[in-house]
């Protein structure tokens, strides 16, 4: 670390890194239940759920070596990081975009909704609180440090969250009322909020508020 830093930015990346580190963490587990869970029940939005889950968890591998450089670098060196980080975070949110329309045709293709599973229940469940308040906290710390990175992976985490809150409506709705379709349609609501944010984080575009309001008005 070098010890002519702002010691304020220091300890705001040092807070970002034990958020991403708690954000891989956390998806490595989401990810190995939602599929595991899914497969066992023939469930494919469990399995496109850990699929997401493995997508940020790659973003989050990204987080923590663009602030890794940056604690040990410096802040010029990290400005190259920053702009390779973002741009890699926007083609993560595009992906995550084509994520949610194939699997939502799919799903509405097959004209199959999602099977029960009592683990798939519970880490969906699980994931929306603690997706929302990662998200909140990663985006006051990208607003304060101005990284456009970080952002995309709380956009990142506000998907998860939707996402998973999207599994727990459908399977309740399917069992309910047979509305295999609901998880299907109501998934795409999503994607040009990611396709936006995907863009201004490759691009280098300086982020509106936004996303912070939705993820404070989802709180």
């Amino acid at each position: 670390m070098l010890s002519n830093a702002d010691p304020g930015r220091i300890r705001l990346i040092r807070r970002a890194l034990r958020l991403e580190a708690l954000t891989a963490g956390w998806m490595a587990i989401e990810a190995t239940v939602s599929i595991g869970s899914g497969i066992v029940a023939g469930s494919l939005s469990l399995i496109a759920f850990g699929a997401d889950s493995v997508i940020e968890l790659a973003s989050a591998a990204v987080l923590l070596w663009r602030l890794r450089t940056e604690l040990e670098q410096g802040t010029d060196f990290s400005e190259v990081i920053e702009r390779r980080a973002g741009r890699i975070a926007g083609a993560l949110l595009f992906a995550l975009a084509a994520y949610v329309i194939v699997s939502a045709a799919f799903g509405l293709w097959r004209r199959e909704g999602q099977e029960f599973s009592t683990p798939g229940l519970v880490v969906t469940l699980l994931a929306i609180p603690m997706m929302f308040a990662l998200s909140k906290a990663k985006i006051r710390i990208a607003r304060e440090l101005g990284s456009r990175a970080l952002r995309a992976d709380a956009i990142e985490s506000i998907a998860c969250g939707y996402l998973a809150a999207v599994v727990v409506v459908g399977l309740v709705a399917q069992g309910l009322f047979g509305a295999w379709w609901i998880d299907s349609l109501t998934s795409l609501a999503i994607v040009a909020f990611l396709v936006r944010e995907g863009r201004e984080a490759w691009s280098g575009d300086d982020a509106n508020d936004e996303a912070g309001a939705l993820n404070g008005n989802a709180l």
